[in-house]
């Protein structure tokens, strides 16, 4: 569509359009086969007559602010053009908060800052929804369109009317009232809601935009669910189409939230060619294509659909490739068919696309999507003021996190009535400062990093709730509705010196299920300990509760305010009976001096308080291995025992079986305390319904490094193999037979079947890979095989190591000495006694570290010699034979083995492909050898790990 400079008006726009053949097809709730279908003429005409008894009316005068209030997309889109006709400041009404008093007060600040607006509606809503309000004009448009006379209430007093701030109208850049097209009300998130000036060429600046990046085919429609009162269903979507000419399809949201599939279907009904959607909605939606029936996609086509462009929350980046795989099964022509970015309200909605999307984020293995490039229109920068708390406007560098700032055509310039958030929204060079944390790649890519307000501190780290809630998401939690979760900083008491975590949501099982409650309560209790080694509090809520905003997000601010003044403690109150109730019948409270004591133990070292139950597995609250060896100090120190060995604590993980095992080994004296029969499976969690995964040790022989993997694993048993030789009495392994048939008989007697999953950290890839072998040759199927990190030739590596550098490689595995240190000790130990060298290691290591690891020199000495014992088994390996598939996972190896990533992945692991049938994946992970899989790194990994899982079907 072609309008000159002159002509760029929104009025124009529609006018243009009416030229044209294109048409609104809009559907009702509840309909989703027989919408209303309303030529651009049509609506012209439509909407010229309303404006015509809007003029009449005697109440609306020209530039009057009307403040638009219809729950049907029709009646908004009729109204919203009778409004612009009419030569009124149209502004979208935003869905209205579930409380009087709250009404009461967005009433008042609408009647305030948009300067006594005319508010139209129906009568329905009138009777419903404007209760409260004493100070709005209500125009009823029933009585316009019948000839009445309207009743316009104005139970204000009209003899102290709100002042017009006629000044403020003409600053920041706004020549004239009249280069004002549309208000928009901001979400309110940070306070009372600021109305957006979106001015006549902003918005075509806009269109022009959003066209050049993403072109449209002229045979094709665009497709909304949100409210028309969201920035990206008014200007993405209704205004765009109009400037595009093309037709517009629109659907309530509860009819496509209600029933996912429906979306599709409309997708493909229509041809549409771009569509918005959230993030929540396409997870939403990829859950209902795994689940539903097939027939439920027959004969849906999206050859047509090119863009689903989506913002307001971070996407995850292997959700959405799930999904868009699904949608090139159902003929979506393109890859980059979701596209993340950025927008805001002041941008009229989104400016920065990521059309890369998700090859490039999948191949940086991000998390969360990049966010993109500007369109034209619009430039971005990152200023590390807010990063660095100064006042200064310092460009961040390159890849550095800062505050995001944006400006140009698209950019807005100023709020309504507000000079103040005007001012200060506005840096003095006239760049606009979202509030959001960014960083801009070497390729000019914006990636986002968070809100600058959101950040939870607990005890000086810092957590971003988003992910903290992605992996909550991720946990897939029965009872809990995934939309309808938020999670928020707290004070766990008013004079804690930190801050804790809070999990708000809305529960999906009726509030009498109690064993559903609980079970969601430990669910997300495992998943937030995990993510930040706090316990959270969690307010479950019935359906309804938590009040969205038009694009189905909730607002973190409003959701803290809300809890600060009380609105949901009868909730909580009746949460807390519940809980209790049910502690009361199902935690048995200790029974002898031994449970008494070891319960205040466990409760002091691990700072827990409360919920646990002297049956519940200690494994399960999120421990990690420090934490063990934590409690196994404490446990000796308490008990007076000169050593618990740390299988018996991992192998009794309750109150009631450690108490016994404890209570037995008082009874016995030190001299004569054995192992019994060596078992070298441990138990790192137990429950689970899907194939278990066994972790094989590494070159070490400890399990302890897979603990906290594996509590990313609640729906999968987990076992690790732990090689012999740390407990009294038991001799280390001399060959990698004798490895091997004790490995072997150890699985089957816990797994008698398969299909077997096992993988093997660094060494233990070897013994995973020959175990692997095995279960083949007697007919079992190993249906994932993973290697972390290892290559299959080892034995040249292997002769390099000695006792000395089993110490040395302790050491550095335990992080008690830095590279240096290893460098120089390295140089300093031949020649020394074995004892000697422990002591030379222990001399110069971190000390608190050693304390937290309980790493005593006998320990120390013990431990290198396991160590040693499995390294002089890989002098002599040499792998042969095959397996039909496997998983190699790859980090930054080793100096001696490879000087960076891609020489260690094309000169060593590539050997693979020599002993696998099938072929070998390669999954490049984040880390280093020894911290790969350590607290920082594991929910990651455990994410690649699934997904690989998933890919070999379990």
């Amino acid at each position: 569509m072609t309008i000159f400079q002159s002509e760029m008006r929104i009025k124009t726009l529609l006018e243009h359009a009416a030229t044209t053949e294109a048409e609104l097809i809009i559907y009702n709730d509840g309909d989703d086969s027989n919408p209303i279908r309303l030529s651009y003429r049509n609506l012209y005409n439509q909407a010229k007559k309303k404006a015509g008894l809007l003029l009449n009316s005697g109440v609306i005068v020209q530039r009057q602010i009307v403040l638009i209030h219809f729950r049907t997309h029709l009646e908004n889109i009729i109204w919203f053009w009778a409004s612009v006709i009419a030569g009124c400041v149209p502004c979208m009404s935003t869905p209205l908060v579930d409380n009087d008093a709250g009404r009461k007060l967005h009433f008042n600040h609408l009647h305030s800052v948009l300067e006594d607006p005319v508010v139209l509606t129906n009568q329905d809503l009138k009777d419903h929804d404007f209760i409260e309000n004493s100070v709005l004009r209500i125009m009823v448009v029933d009585d316009l369109e019948t000839g009445s006379k309207p009743q316009c209430s104005m139970t204000h007093s009209c003899s102290n009317p709100v002042k017009k701030n006629k000044k403020e109208h003409q600053q920041y850049g706004v020549t004239s009232e009249m280069d004002l097209a549309v208000l928009l009300l901001t979400s309110g998130s940070t306070g009372n809601a600021k109305a957006v000036c979106l001015s006549h060429k902003q918005l075509y600046a806009s269109f022009r935009g959003k066209l050049a990046t993403m072109p449209l085919p002229s045979n094709s429609a665009l497709l909304n669910w949100v409210g028309l009162d969201h920035v990206a269903s008014l200007v993405e979507v209704h205004l765009c189409a109009m400037f595009a000419g093309l037709d517009q399809v629109h659907v309530p949201a509860t009819t496509v939230i209600s029933d996912p599939l429906i979306f599709l279907v409309l997708l493909s009904r229509h041809g549409v060619s771009r569509t918005f959607s959230p993030h929540f909605f396409l997870r939403e939606l990829q859950k209902a294509l795994e689940v539903e029936s097939p027939d439920k996609v027959l004969g849906i086509n999206l050859h047509r659909l090119l863009y689903i462009a989506s913002g307001g929350e971070p996407n995850a980046v292997y959700a959405c490739a799930r999904l868009t795989d699904s949608l090139m099964s159902l003929g979506a022509p393109n890859i980059n068919t979701i596209t993340p970015g950025f927008g805001m309200t002041e941008t009229c909605a989104g400016a920065i696309f990521n059309r890369n999307f998700p090859a490039a984020d999948l191949d940086a293995g991000n998390e969360f999507a990049s966010l993109g490039r500007c369109m034209p229109g619009i430039e971005m920068r990152v200023s590390s003021r807010a990063h660095y708390n100064n006042d200064e406007d310092t460009i961040a560098a390159t890849g550095v996190v800062g505050e995001l700032e944006i400006r140009g055509e698209v950019v807005f310039e100023r709020y309504f009535n507000n000079e103040q958030a005007t001012r200060d929204a506005l840096t003095s060079d006239g760049w606009f400062k979202t509030g959001d944390l960014a960083s801009i790649d070497l390729n000019g890519v914006l990636r986002y990093a968070g809100r600058l307000k959101e950040e939870i501190n607990i005890n000086g780290v810092k957590y971003l709730p988003r992910e903290i809630e992605d992996a909550i998401i991720r946990a897939a939690i029965p009872g809990l509705a995934t939309s309808s979760m938020v999670c928020v900083g707290c004070r766990q008491l008013p004079d804690s010196s930190t801050e804790g975590i809070m999990v708000v949501y809305e529960h999906t099982y009726e509030r009498e299920d109690i064993a559903s409650r609980m079970e969601t309560l430990k669910s997300i209790t495992r998943v937030v300990s995990l993510f930040s080694r706090v316990r959270p509090r969690v307010l479950p809520l019935p359906p309804g509760r938590l009040v969205k905003s038009t694009l189905g997000k909730l607002s973190r601010p409003k959701i803290e305010a809300a809890l600060a003044h009380g609105e949901y403690r009868a909730d909580e109150e009746i949460d807390k009976r519940i809980c209790q109730s049910y502690c009361s019948l199902h935690y048995k409270e200790s029974q002898t001096e031994t449970e008494r004591m070891l319960m205040r133990v466990v409760m002091e070292t691990l700072d827990m308080a409360g919920g646990l139950g002297i049956d519940t597995p200690i494994l399960s609250t999120g421990v990690n291995s420090v934490d063990l060896i934590r409690l196994k100090r404490a446990t000796e120190a308490a008990f007076g025992i000169h050593d618990v060995p740390m299988l018996t604590i991992m192998t009794h993980a309750t109150i009631r079986s450690l108490s016994k095992a404890l209570e037995d080994m008082r009874q016995v004296s030190p001299q004569c305390q054995r192992v019994g029969t060596f078992n070298p499976v441990v138990t790192l969690q137990p429950n689970g319904v899907k194939t278990a995964l066994w972790l094989i040790h590494p070159g070490v022989g400890e399990v302890l490094v897979f603990l906290g993997l594996a509590q990313h694993f609640p729906d999968r048993p987990i076992y690790g193999m732990r090689a012999r030789g740390f407990n009294a009495g038991e001799t280390p392994f001399k060959s990698l037979q004798e490895v091997l048939a004790t490995y072997y008989d150890a699985l089957k007697q816990q797994q008698p079947q398969g299909p077997y999953a096992i993988a093997g950290y660094s060494y233990g890839s070897m013994i995973a890979f020959e175990l692997a072998k095995l279960l083949e040759a007697d007919g079992d199927t190993v249906q994932f095989l993973g290697s972390f990190n290892l290559p299959p030739h080892i034995k040249e590596r292997m002769r390099t190591l000695d006792w000395t550098a089993g110490a040395l490689h302790i050491a550095q595995f335990c992080g008690i000495i830095t590279d240096e240190q290893m460098e120089q000790l390295r140089s300093d130990m031949p020649g020394l006694q074995k004892d000697q060298q422990v002591a030379r290691i222990l001399a110069v290591s971190d000390s608190r570290r050693c304390e937290d690891l309980a790493l005593t020199p006998e320990y120390l000495y013990t431990w290198t010699n396991v160590a040693s014992s499995l390294q002089k088994i890989g002098w002599e390996y040499d792998p042969s034979a095959t397996v039909a598939h496997m998983d190699v996972f790859y980090c930054q190896p080793l100096k001696a083995v490879a000087r960076t990533r891609e020489e260690y992945r094309n000169t060593k692991l590539n050997h693979w492909v020599d002993f696998v049938r099938d072929g070998v994946r390669y999954h490049e992970v984040d880390g280093e050898h020894y911290t790969m899989i350590d607290s920082k790194h594991a929910y990651k990994f455990h994410q690649i790990l699934k997904q690989a899982m998933d890919a070999r079907g379990l």
